[in-house]
């Protein structure tokens, strides 16, 4: 059988020692500390949703522009999301915790659940950048909360360092890119949407 072919052979290679030191930290760290970082690395994702939804109520009181760039952010997340995918099964790198002998707070996905780059880390980096584009509190908000999502997944010992780089990475430049179509022609956008049964979306 023709052995199977991959463009990250071994991550372990790349940071390794970097994912190792991590994960030791956090086996020795406060029993609290560790709670609160798996609790926001498995549920933080609903806290861009909530934001996302805070940014599209606001926005809708303000301009029928305003909330088509706040309904243009969970469209961002969704491509950000497939892209990422897409370079996941191309790229095809095991699991630190499949590779390594570590002790992990987070059971280790399953096989064929691959690593690079991190899905959660692509989400939450491009749900904070689209968000800059319709409010800047929020998106600083989001921004923070995306850094600490991609620390989490380090932290918890389902992804390398560079994983959640290239996720924080892909997320970020796909949300800056769509974003600013969006903020080039809002007019025509908001006018099309509005000719829709999305009408109602666009004004308080």
């Amino acid at each position: 059988m023709t052995p199977r072919t991959t463009l990250a052979l071994d991550g372990s290679s790349i940071d390794g020692s970097a994912y190792k030191d991590v994960t030791h930290l956090a086996a020795h760290a406060p029993g609290w500390v560790d709670h609160v970082v798996s609790a926001w690395s498995t549920y933080g994702l609903a806290v861009f949703a909530v934001l996302m939804l805070v940014a599209w109520w606001r926005a809708r009181r303000k301009s029928a522009t305003a909330a088509v760039a706040a309904l243009a952010v969970p469209v961002v997340v969704v491509v950000a999301y497939a892209l990422n995918d897409v370079v996941k099964m191309l790229v095809r790198e095991d699991r630190p915790c499949q590779r390594l002998r570590v002790a992990t707070l987070e059971a280790c996905p399953a096989p064929g659940d691959w690593s690079f780059p991190s899905n959660h880390a692509a989400i939450a980096a491009a749900a904070a950048v689209a968000l800059l584009y319709v409010t800047r509190r929020l998106g600083a908000v989001a921004i923070a909360g995306a850094i600490a999502m991609g620390a989490s997944r380090v932290w918890v010992g389902v992804h390398y360092p560079h994983d959640v780089a290239a996720g924080l990475l892909t997320g970020a430049v796909v949300g800056a890119l769509l974003m600013a179509g969006v903020r080039r022609w809002p007019h025509p956008l908001a006018r099309r949407l509005a000719a829709t049964r999305l009408r109602p979306l666009l004004v308080a």
